[in-house]
């Protein structure tokens, strides 16, 4: 049976990326993968690859969640310097054309997700569907990703859970979720009321007990591994959005990924 990897880059408001693969049987050779979003820069990407024995022949596309900066920060520099395929649903390839983190670079690399429909990424090992999520950007959505028979699922800046991202996490083997923030933390923190407004406002992010009970909405039997991404490093900290999330997890692995240093290579299905 082939092995399902995954890694996180960076995790919250300072950069997003996160890789998922397949691996050989009992080998460090990834056969097919992916990157979702682009918020770390090629040098680090190649530099916590390698740290796990990869480079950048391991991954074969780009999947971009939305348009906001620390989700493409480098999608640009990615395509000149690496020139994958970035995919994306129409609406958000009209907003990249023009963003400054990717409108030199991104032309010949574009490819268009059909939405509705099961994408074939790598042709016979990987195949996408996005799911479109509340979150102010030109379009957020999220990506149910069957690698051979592996079903993985991420949301990230989701400003309220939706019945169809919902659906696609009942029948997933790993999930990836937010769990941004502490209402107490945001509340009594730095951050100015309008801002306040718009994080919890239904099209920002996702607290940590809207993450719970999202979880426990979702949670089934047969639910491998659950990973909190996108923590606020003013309004959360890893052991509150963890603790949160715990009861609702109800022993299946559960782990927040760290927001500006690489997670582990973590082994999915092995």
């Amino acid at each position: 049976m082939s092995s399902i990897r995954f890694k996180s880059f960076s995790s919250g408001s300072c950069g997003n990326c996160y890789f998922i693969g397949i691996f050989g049987d009992g080998s460090r050779r990834c056969e097919a993968g992916v990157l979702i979003d682009a918020g770390v820069s090629p040098r680090r990407l190649k530099k916590e690859l390698q740290a796990d024995g990869m480079c950048f022949d391991d991954f074969d596309a780009v999947l971009v969640t939305h348009d906001h900066m620390d989700h493409i920060r480098a999608l640009g520099s990615i395509c000149k310097h690496i020139g994958k395929p970035v995919w994306a649903t129409a609406e958000l390839h009209r907003a990249l054309a023009f963003h400054p983190m990717s409108r030199d670079w991104i032309g010949r690399h574009r490819v268009a997700l059909e939405e509705g429909a099961w994408n074939e990424i790598v042709p016979g090992r990987i195949r996408a569907r996005c799911f479109v999520v509340p979150h102010d950007a030109s379009q957020t959505v999220g990506y149910a990703i069957m690698l051979d028979q592996f079903k993985f699922v991420i949301m990230t800046d989701i400003g309220a859970m939706t019945a169809e991202a919902l659906n696609w996490a009942r029948q997933a083997d790993t999930v990836v979720i937010e769990s941004n923030y502490d209402p107490e933390m945001l509340r009594n923190g730095p951050y100015p009321i309008e801002l306040q407004a718009r994080i919890r406002g239904g099209h920002g992010h996702l607290s940590n007990y809207e993450c719970a009970e999202a979880i426990e909405a979702f949670r089934h039997d047969g639910l491998r591994h659950i990973f909190l991404c996108h923590l606020s490093e003013h309004n959360n900290t890893p052991d509150l959005a963890w603790r949160t999330s715990l009861p609702a997890a109800s022993g299946i692995p559960l782990a927040p990924l760290p927001r500006q240093t690489a997670s582990p290579l973590y082994i999915l299905q092995d």
